[in-house]
C-alpha cells in the first residue's frame, strides 16, 4: 500500500491478525487507529514518509516485529509501551522531531541496529546502556554537546555515527568501545583529542572531518589496524606525523587544510591506495613520494605545487590524478 494518498485507516484494519508483513510508506498518515495493535503477527512494518505526529500506547502490542521504520514522519514523542518491542532487530528513527526518548528503550534487548539521525535529541536515557545487543548505533545531525556515557557501556556496538552534532571533547574512557570499526566524529567542535581513541585496536575507518584539530594525541600512531582516516576541513598546519606509523592506511584524506610541506618519510604509508590533499598549501612533493606503490587515487587541486619529482612515474598503479589550479610550469619526463 505504499506511495498511495492514505490519511487513515479504519478501526477494522486490526482484524488483519495473521499479516506479517506491511509497508505503509509514502502516504499521508497523521494517526494510527487503536486496534493497530491487534497486528500481533507482524514482524516487517515500514511508515516512513507519512505525517505521523504520535504512536499510541497500543503500539507497544505488535512484540512480533523484528524491522520497523518510521523514519521522515513528524514524531516528537514515543509511548512508554515502545520498549515491549523486544523482537525487534532493527529500528529506523530517522528525520523526526524527537528530543527524547522514553527510559522503556532500554528493554529492547534485542536490538542490533538503531538509527535515530536527524532528530533534537539532546540526551539519551539511561537504560540505553542495556542494549548490549547493538551492533550499530547512528546519532548524526542531533544536538549532543557531549558524549553520552551510556554509549559507552554498549561492548558489542561496532559502528557509531556521531556526525553533524556540537561535541566539544570525549572522554577519557572511550577507548572501552573495544570492538568498534567504524567511528564518525565528523562535523563537531572538537579542537582535540586525548589518547583515548588509542585504544580503539579494531577500529577500521575514522572520520574526524569538519572539526577544528590542529595536532592529533601522541599515541595516535596506535591505531595499528586504521584502513580510512578522514581529517578534511581542519586546522592542520603541520602533517601530524603520528599518521606515518599506521601503515595499514589505505585511504587518507586531508583536504581543506593549511599543510605546506609533507614529511620525508610519507613513504612509510606503502598500503595506501587513495591519498586526497586538495585544497592546502602544498608548494612541493618530494622524491620519497614515487615510492607510495599501491597509489590509485591522487587529488593535489588547489595548491601551490610549482614542481613535480622524478620518482612521481614509480606510481604505476595510478588510476586517477588531480592537479588543477596550481603552479606547474612543467612535468617531470618520468610521466
Amino acid at each position: 500500500m505504499e506511495y498511495n494518498q492514505l490519511g487513515t485507516l479504519p478501526e477494522s484494519f486490526g482484524n488483519l491478525k495473521s499479516l506479517q508483513k506491511l509497508e505503509l510508506q509514502h502516504n499521508r498518515l497523521t494517526t494510527l487507529p487503536d486496534s493497530f495493535g491487534n497486528l500481533k503477527s507482524l514482524q516487517i512494518l515500514s511508515l516512513a514518509n507519512n505525517l505521523l505526529m504520535k504512536l499510541l500506547e497500543s503500539f507497544g502490542k505488535l512484540q512480533s516485529l523484528e524491522s520497523l521504520d518510521l523514519s521522515n514522519n513528524q514524531l516528537r514523542t514515543l509511548p512508554e509501551s515502545f520498549g515491549n518491542l523486544n523482537s525487534l532487530l532493527e529500528l529506523n528513527l530517522n528525520h523526526n522531531w524527537l528530543c527524547s526518548l522514553p527510559e522503556s528503550f532500554g528493554n529492547l534487548n534485542s536490538l542490533q541496529k538503531l538509527e535515530l539521525q536527524h532528530n533534537r535529541l539532546t540526551t539519551l536515557p539511561d537504560s540505553l546502556c542495556y542494549l548490549q545487543s547493538l551492533k550499530s548505533l547512528y546519532l548524526g545531525g542531533n544536538n549532543l554537546t557531549a558524549l553520552p556515557e551510556q554509549i559507552l557501556h554498549l561492548t558489542s556496538i561496532e559502528y557509531l555515527d556521531l556526525r553533524h552534532n556540537q561535541l566539544t571533547r570525549l572522554q577519557n574512557t572511550f577507548g572501552q568501545l573495544k570492538g568498534l570499526k567504524t567511528l564518525n566524529l565528523g562535523w563537531n567542535q572538537l579542537s582535540t583529542l586525548n589518547g583515548s581513541l588509542s585504544h580503539l585496536k579494531s577500529l577500521k575507518n575514522l572520520y574526524l572531518g569538519g572539526n577544528q584539530l590542529t595536532t592529533l594525541p601522541e599515541s595516535f600512531g596506535n591505531l595499528n589496524s586504521l584502513q580510512n582516516l578522514n581529517l578534511e576541513h581542519n586546522q592542520l598546519k603541520n602533517f601530524p606525523e603520528q599518521i606515518l606509523q599506521i601503515t595499514s592506511l589505505q585511504e587518507l584524506n586531508l583536504s581543506y587544510n593549511q599543510l605546506r610541506t609533507l614529511p620525508e618519510s610519507f613513504d612509510n604509508l606503502k598500503s595506501l591506495q587513495k591519498l586526497y590533499l586538495k585544497n592546502n598549501q602544498l608548494t612541493i612533493l618530494l622524491e620519497s613520494f614515487g615510492n607510495l606503490k599501491s597509489l590509485q587515487k591522487l587529488e593535489l587541486q588547489y595548491n601551490r605545487i610549482t614542481t613535480l619529482p622524478e620518482s612521481f612515474g614509480n606510481l604505476k598503479l595510478l588510476k586517477i590524478l588531480i592537479l588543477n589550479d596550481n603552479r606547474l610550469k612543467t612535468l617531470p619526463k618520468s610521466l
